[in-house]
């Protein structure tokens, strides 16, 4: 089939996977890798980029699959397992379980001596094309880089590229300058001996240089890079439609505006004086990497220098982020007051439940959007970690069972993330023990006090360990980093028994989110945000002590809550952290709802 293939066949997932194989049959390779992610390796990407989705049906924020003649995988991770069979074709996919069964091993085992395998040079990092590379080589195989990318070329109704215009993030929310911070990552390349930096990270770039966009959903992100210099001055490379005068204005003199795809011809234009760039090795694409090896650079793969003072969240930011907590609370109040009141009629279901959360917190004209789809999980499809209500899976919320629901939103002053899981009629005995050893392994968590320079990974235990006394565990990472207005899931701190991460520092956001899940039946998450502050060091203290503010403000439904397995210091907690969330919210909830926030919340 040419170039002009027909591309009505390509409607259903058998069509388009056929229309695939006809092109990469014409572009001379035998099969193609087709990653999830886009130019910028971010989690949520632009509605041109799903193309994953696109031809799989598979609508996971992570996954990859590989192509070949006869033969396609699709790999996800354990958080994606069950959705992947009720998406994708298990006819045409065989389904893959990271890191059980890598792409390295399966390319080790399919292909044969003297096949091609393609790829798209600027959606894979180097590390990435590295394995790639070297499964190929092991059995006699290539892997090409390919001109273009072979799902543009046989997706006939592919969105456009986003051009939604820039916005200035003001120094009154972001609590230091462009130029500050400009300075500040300038500085730590020169005490390296580079040259300079190419930012790949949408959410450094609009952190570094203090604007937000609306390129992607659910992060105020804008597609774009940038080359900063030793002095101070950047390169950025954006569509320039989407720089208005007040963005000129507010960049200055020291940031050129180049056009997005004007990066190549500007490393190629580079002064001599400019020998090594330092590059993100977590998002620089192969082909960015290609091109400034061409242009006869040292190219430094790092950590992304904005990463960690990204994280470490200055005053400014961190009140920014109580306020909206705040608000936030208010609107999940609201709803879990309405939920109370509504779902003994059995006439709701997940979707309804999740437009209702939704529309309390639209009555804050400083929500920009959610944070992320929400999870709205009745009975059985609450054990779905990532679960995702369509109209095909849209669950009734009645009778006895538990409801969990996981959201939140983007706030100009600060971004939210909350899970709550509520009775519906009558919890079990086993429902209300994992609820309660959930909330145990909770309350440790947000209770534990640390020496500085303490790795997140070193706490993940306190989450787990009234689970373990049971025998029973959850596969998820326990809490990730969360953004100020920016990313929901923000690194590089993290708290997970999969790797230690960096120490926590004062001002960082991360998620405390134990939980329990069982399969074909409940799943139950506690969720607050908490920042890491200092904490008061005893006498004779060696080492400064961290603990942990809590942010979120919203009812743990104490119906589930088993206080026979609660210690008298736990009890203490869970009263302390309900007095302030009555105190706090109660002015804000309306009359109507204040007497269920104070049952809701009721001292046990």
């Amino acid at each position: 089939m040419s170039e002009a293939l027909d591309h009505s066949a390509s409607r259903s997932p058998e069509g388009r996977l056929a229309a695939l194989r006809a092109h990469l049959k014409t572009a001379g390779v035998d099969g193609c890798v087709v990653p999830r992610g886009d130019e910028y390796q971010g989690e949520f990407v632009a509605p041109y980029a799903e193309r994953l989705a696109w031809l799989t049906d598979f609508t996971g924020s992570a996954g990859l699959a590989a192509v070949l003649s006869d033969k396609a995988a699709l790999f996800i991770d354990g958080r994606y397992t069950l959705q992947v069979r009720d998406q994708a074709d298990e006819n045409l996919y065989a389904f893959k379980n990271i890191p059980d069964e890598s792409l390295s091993q399966w390319l080790r085992e399919t292909l044969a001596a003297g096949q091609k395998l393609g790829f798209d040079p600027h959606l894979h990092t180097p590390d990435q094309i590295k394995k790639y590379r070297g499964a190929c080589e092991k059995v006699g195989a290539e892997l090409v880089a390919l001109p273009s990318n072979p799902i543009d070329a046989v997706w006939a109704d592919q969105p456009e590229r986003p051009c939604a215009p820039i916005k200035v993030h003001p120094i009154s929310l972001a609590g230091q300058s462009h130029q500050s911070k400009r300075e500040q990552i300038a500085e730590s390349l020169s005490k390296e001996d580079h040259d300079a930096l190419l930012i790949t990270a949408l959410d450094s770039l609009c952190w570094l240089f203090n604007v937000r966009g609306a390129d992607v959903e659910h992060t105020p992100l804008v597609l774009a890079s940038a080359l900063l210099f030793t002095d101070g001055r950047a390169v950025l490379f954006v569509d320039q439609g989407k720089v208005t005068d007040d963005v000129v204005t507010h960049l200055g003199s020291d940031v050129t505006v180049n056009p997005a795809d004007g990066l190549g011809a500007a490393i190629d234009a580079l002064d001599k004086t400019v020998k090594t760039i330092a590059v993100d090795k977590a998002t620089v694409s192969q082909w960015a990497a290609d091109r400034l090896e061409a242009a006869d650079l040292t190219v430094v793969s790092i950590e992304d220098p904005c990463s960690l003072p990204k994280a470490c969240k200055n005053e400014t930011e961190i009140n920014g982020i109580r306020a909206a907590h705040v608000r936030d609370g208010a609107a999940l109040t609201q709803f879990l007051a309405w939920l109370d009141q509504e779902a003994p009629s059995g006439a709701l279901t997940e979707m309804t439940a999740a437009d209702q959360l939704e529309r309390f917190r639209r009555r804050d004209n400083m929500l920009q959007g959610l944070s992320f789809p929400t999870i709205s999980g009745a009975g059985a499809n609450g054990a779905i970690v990532h679960y995702r209500a369509t109209p095909e899976t849209d669950a009734a919320i009645t009778g006895d069972m538990l409801f969990l629901v996981d959201s939140g939103g983007q706030y100009l002053d600060g971004t939210t993330d909350v899970t709550r899981t509520v009775a519906i009629g009558t919890p079990t005995k086993e429902q209300r023990r994992r609820f309660t050893q959930v909330l145990k392994g909770h309350i440790a968590l947000a209770d534990a006090r640390f020496p500085e320079g303490t790795a997140g990974g070193q706490l993940d235990a306190f989450a787990r360990s009234a689970l373990w006394a049971d025998g029973v565990d959850y596969d998820h990472g326990t809490g990730h980093g969360v953004g100020a207005y920016l990313g929901v899931h923000e690194g590089p701190q993290r708290i997970s028994k999969a790797s230690l991460g960096p120490p926590l520092k004062v001002g960082m956001v991360v998620s405390n989110e134990p939980g329990y899940y069982k399969t074909d039946e409940f799943g139950i998450r506690i969720e607050n945000l908490v920042a890491v502050r200092e904490g008061a060091a005893p006498d004779g203290a060696e080492k400064p002590l961290f603990e942990f503010e809590t942010l979120t403000l919203a009812p743990i439904d104490l119906r589930l809550v088993d206080t026979g397995l609660l210690t008298h210091s736990e009890k203490e907690w869970l009263n302390a952290y309900h007095t302030q969330v009555r105190d706090t919210l109660s002015p804000l909830v309306g009359e109507e709802i204040a007497p269920w926030l104070a049952e809701a919340t009721r001292a046990i």
